[in-house]
C-alpha cells in the first residue's frame, strides 16, 4: 500500500496550491479519503475527507469555504484544491484512506505560508 502525497511548497498568505495523493496498493474506490494536517508542535487535525464515491465531502471549520477535497477513481487520487491560504495553514499535510478497519497514511507534503 503507497499513499504518495505531493503538490506542497512555500507560499504566500493568499496564494493557492493544490496537493494530490497518488494510492496504490488497494481497491481505491472501496476507500473513504482524507487530508489531515500537521504543524510543528502540535497534534495531527482533520482538513477534509470525501466519501468513496465523492458524493459526499466533509470540512474542518477553517478548510470550509476556502478548500475543496476531490477525487478522481480512475486515477487513483485525491486532491486538496487550498485557495486564499493563511499562515496558520503551515505544516504538514498528509493523505489518509479508510475502509473500515482498515486505515493507511501516506508520507506527508510540506505546505508552508508566509505573511
Amino acid at each position: 500500500v503507497q499513499l504518495q502525497a505531493s503538490g506542497g511548497g512555500s507560499v504566500q498568505a493568499g496564494d493557492s496550491l493544490r496537493l494530490s495523493c497518488a494510492a496504490s496498493g488497494f481497491t481505491f474506490s472501496d476507500y473513504g479519503m482524507g487530508w489531515f494536517r500537521q504543524a510543528t508542535g502540535k497534534e495531527r487535525e482533520f482538513v477534509a475527507a470525501v466519501t468513496w464515491s465523492g458524493g459526499s465531502t466533509y470540512y474542518s471549520d477553517s478548510a470550509k469555504g476556502r478548500f475543496t477535497i476531490s477525487r478522481d477513481n480512475a486515477k487513483n487520487t485525491v486532491y486538496l484544491q487550498m485557495n486564499n491560504l493563511k499562515p496558520e495553514d503551515t505544516g504538514v499535510y498528509y493523505c489518509n484512506a479508510v475502509r473500515f478497519p482498515s486505515a493507511y497514511w501516506g508520507q506527508g507534503t510540506l505546505v508552508t505560508v508566509s505573511s
